[in-house]
């Protein structure tokens, strides 16, 4: 298999695809992103247990977000057990990519503790909220930035690889890596769509409630949970679609010149 290389702007195209797949059927498609954050909370109540058994299962729900994008975009009927479709393909290879995402989490956050003394990785794995004076310091900023930089390229590694193994039968390691060249062959694209989701999911709504919020004295903060809710229900479906158009983008080309 081999990835093709797409232009920079595809990466605005992709958010504005994955809208389009999103109008299509906005309920089912909202209904699935909501059930599974829902899921992944309550798995994620049960002590350690949970928190193992959530992480493990990403690319397995990965890949029903994923089946619910494809078949809103065919037009198929939209079944009730589309979330949990992700376990009916290549189930054994889903969980060795979360087993394996699981074990670099956490050694990468590991690596972090030598900057920050730990207070990133209890955060994040442990769940210990540290002291406001350590979440503040320069050793944990620079601890998340270490984070961020470590966390890229397991990235790339993931972000196509829970589909080439359930719709290409590709083992986990093979998965791993076309994703990673896929990425980095269109690493202008992804910079694109990066810059595309800070506008639209973080920029412009924090513009709107700024303004809202100086013009309305009493109705900001309710605008502001409006619009919340409307980024859960629009923004966070829009953008599983989008993750499905990136790869039919580059690994399944419907319209060559499109």
């Amino acid at each position: 298999m081999q990835a093709l290389t797409r232009p920079a702007n595809r990466g605005w195209r992709w958010l504005f695809d994955g809208f389009l797949i999103f109008r299509k059927n906005q309920l089912m498609l909202s209904l699935a992103v909501l059930g599974y954050w829902m899921l992944m909370a309550l798995i994620n109540t049960v002590p350690v247990i949970g928190q193992i058994a959530a992480t493990v299962l990403i690319p397995v729900f990965s890949v029903s977000l994923m089946n619910a994008c494809r078949t809103i975009e065919q037009g198929s009927p939209f079944p009730p057990q589309i979330l949990f479709s992700g376990f009916h393909n290549n189930l054994r290879p889903l969980l060795v990519l979360g087993a394996i995402y699981l074990v670099a989490s956490v050694s990468l956050l590991g690596i972090t503790a030598l900057v920050d003394d730990g207070v990133l990785f209890q955060l994040v794995v442990l769940g210990n909220k540290p002291e406001e004076q350590a979440l503040s310091s320069s050793e944990f900023v620079l601890a998340v930035q270490l984070a961020l930089v470590l966390f890229s390229p397991l990235v790339m590694a993931y972000w196509f690889a829970p589909v080439l193994v359930a719709w290409h039968d590709l083992s986990a390691g093979k998965s791993l890596f076309f994703s990673f060249v896929a990425c980095v062959r269109n690493w202008r694209a992804f910079l694109v769509f990066c810059a595309a989701i800070m506008v639209f999911g973080a920029l412009i709504p924090g513009l709107l409630v700024g303004l809202l919020s100086s013009f309305l004295a009493n109705g900001g903060e309710m605008f502001s949970v409006m619009l919340t809710l409307l980024t859960v229900l629009i923004f966070l479906p829009t953008l599983y679609a989008s993750f499905y158009v990136s790869y039919r983008d580059v690994f399944v080309t419907i319209d060559e010149d499109a």
